[in-house]
C-alpha cells in the first residue's frame, strides 16, 4: 500500500488512524514515524484512489504537483483499493495554492471532469459507508437496526416526597425519543420532583451542556447546564456510574442521584415511569395517561406506529440499500394512511382519551415535515396535507404544556448541522411554513369528535 504526506491543513478526514508505512523513497528527508503519525506540517494522508485517479491523467500539468515533492513513481501507482499514497511538502507553496490549481483544473477545458469525480465519488462512499456504519448499524440487506437500550431498570413505586429531587431526567429538544419525556414530565407537574436537564446536540455528535436564553421563543423551553453533577458531556455523566461505561451515551436517560447510576435510558419505559411513579410528588396525579382500561389498545398502536412510524422515518434516512429505503418508505405511508382514517371518527388514538401512544405519535409527526419529508427521504406526502392528520398535530400542540417544550428551530439545526453523513454541506432549510407556531394554532375543529371524554386532557 503506497502512501502520500502532505501539509496538516489538508482537511483532516482525510487521514487515517492506522499506523505508520514504511516512506517512499523521496528527493527530500522522510518524516519520522512520530511525526508521521501526528501529521506534523511536513507530513499528511490522502487516501491513494484520489492519487491515483489525479496522477494517471496526462492532461495534469505539472503546477499540480509542484507544492510537493512527489515519489520518482508517482505517475506509475498501480495500487488498488483504499490504499494510500505518499509524497513529502514543498514548503515553499501552501494548501491555498493547491486548492486553486484543483478548481481550474477542475474547469479547465483540458481536464475530463470524471476523473476528478468519480475519484471524489469514491471517496465519499466509502467515508459515508464508515461513518454510516456507526451512526446506523444495518444489516446485510441495508436496512436500519436500532441498537437497543441497555440500562431497563425502574425507581420503586410510588417515589415517596422525601425523595424529591433524587431521580433526575436528561432529555433534549432536537431527539423525538428525549421529547417525549419532557413533555409527560410537563404535564405531570414534575419539575420540582424530578429535576430536567437539557442536553444539545455537539458537533462531535454527542451530547453537550450549552445553556441559552431561549429569547427569540419566549416561553420555550431552553438548553442548561448539567443540573446533577455538573458535566460538560452526557458521556461524562454515564460514566459516573458505579463501573464507569463506554457504551452510547443517550437521551432520554433517567438519572438516580443518591446512588449515581443510570435507572433508564428507554424512552418507552421512562414516559410509563413519570407517568405513575411519581404521582405522590407530581402536581398533577390524577392525569393518567395510561389507565388500565385503555392499555391493550395502547399497546397496540404502539406495536403499529414504533416500527412503522416512530422508527420507520429513521428507517427510510438511515437505509444504506434502495430497497430497504423503499421498503421502509411503503410501510410508512401505508401506516399514516391508516391512522388519516382513524383519525377522522376519532379524537385521540384511542377515543376520547389522551394517551401515552399519542405522545409518541405526536413528537414524530412535529417533526416530520421539516426534517423527516426532507432529509430523510419520506417524501412522498408531509403531514400538511393529511387533513385529519394534521388537525390531530394542532391539538395536540395546543395542550396547555406541550408548546413549551416544542422548539423546531432547534430540532432543525440539531438533524441538519449535526447529522454530517446525509447532510455533509451543513445547510440548514428555512422552517416550513405549515410547521410555523401561527399556523400550529390555528383552529382545528376536532373537538367536534369528542364524545365520552374519560381523562381526557383539554
Amino acid at each position: 500500500m503506497a502512501t502520500l504526506d502532505i501539509p496538516s491543513s489538508f482537511p483532516s478526514f482525510l487521514s487515517p488512524p492506522s499506523p505508520s508505512p514504511s516512506p517512499s523513497p523521496s528527493p527530500s528527508p522522510s518524516p519520522s514515524p512520530s511525526s508521521f503519525l501526528s501529521c506534523s506540517s511536513s507530513s499528511y494522508i490522502v487516501p491513494s484512489v484520489f492519487f491515483r485517479s489525479l496522477s494517471s491523467s496526462n492532461y495534469f500539468p505539472q503546477a499540480i504537483f509542484s507544492p510537493f515533492f512527489w515519489p520518482p513513481n508517482h505517475r506509475k501507482c498501480k495500487s488498488k483499493g483504499l490504499g494510500f499514497v505518499r509524497c513529502e511538502a514543498n514548503p515553499n507553496r501552501g494548501i491555498s495554492d493547491v486548492a486553486k490549481q484543483l478548481g481550474a483544473l477542475l474547469w479547465g477545458r483540458g481536464l475530463p471532469p470524471s476523473l476528478l469525480v468519480g475519484a471524489i465519488r469514491e471517496l465519499w462512499t466509502s467515508g459515508w459507508m464508515i461513518m454510516m456504519g456507526q451512526l446506523a448499524p444495518s444489516g446485510e440487506d441495508g436496512a436500519f437496526r436500532r441498537r437497543e437500550s441497555q440500562f431497563r431498570d425502574r425507581p420503586v413505586a410510588p417515589v415517596p416526597a422525601s425523595q424529591t429531587g433524587r431521580f433526575h431526567l436528561y432529555a433534549s429538544l432536537t431527539c423525538p425519543w428525549a421529547h417525549r419525556t419532557i413533555i409527560v414530565h410537563a404535564l405531570k407537574g414534575l419539575a420540582d420532583a424530578v429535576p430536567l436537564s437539557v442536553a444539545v446536540a455537539g458537533t462531535s455528535g454527542l451530547w453537550e451542556f450549552h445553556p441559552q436564553s431561549n429569547s427569540i421563543n419566549q416561553g420555550i423551553l431552553a438548553p442548561t447546564i448539567d443540573k446533577a453533577n455538573g458535566c460538560q458531556r452526557l458521556a461524562e455523566v454515564y460514566r459516573l456510574r458505579k463501573g464507569g461505561y463506554n457504551g452510547r451515551s443517550t437521551v432520554p436517560m433517567l438519572w438516580d442521584s443518591l446512588v449515581n447510576e443510570v435507572v433508564n435510558n428507554e424512552s418507552a419505559d421512562i414516559i410509563e415511569i413519570l407517568n405513575s411513579d411519581f404521582n405522590e410528588v407530581a402536581k398533577y396525579p390524577d392525569l393518567d395517561l395510561m389507565p388500565k382500561h385503555l392499555k391493550q389498545d395502547i399497546e397496540r398502536w404502539n406495536e403499529l406506529i414504533y416500527p412503522n412510524i416512530n422508527n420507520g422515518v429513521y428507517r427510510c434516512g438511515f437505509a444504506q440499500s434502495q430497497a430497504a429505503y423503499e421498503v421502509a418508505v411503503k410501510s410508512l405511508f401505508s401506516t399514516l394512511d391508516i391512522l388519516e382514517e382513524h383519525l377522522g371518527t376519532s379524537r385521540y388514538l384511542c377515543g376520547d382519551s389522551l394517551t401515552l401512544a399519542d405522545i409518541r405519535l405526536f413528537t414524530t409527526l412535529y417533526r416530520f415535515d421539516a426534517a423527516y419529508n426532507i432529509l430523510f427521504k419520506c417524501s412522498r406526502k408531509k403531514i400538511s396535507e393529511y387533513q385529519n392528520l394534521y388537525g390531530y398535530l394542532r391539538d395536540i400542540y395546543q395542550i396547555p404544556g406541550i408548546a413549551s417544550t416544542c422548539d423546531l428551530q432547534a430540532v432543525m439545526d440539531g438533524y441538519y448541522k449535526v447529522l454530517f453523513p446525509l447532510n455533509p454541506g451543513g445547510i440548514c432549510p428555512l422552517v416550513p411554513r405549515c410547521s410555523e407556531t401561527s399556523l400550529l394554532l390555528m383552529p382545528h375543529d376536532r373537538e367536534k369528535l369528542l364524545c365520552n371524554a374519560i381523562g381526557a386532557v383539554r
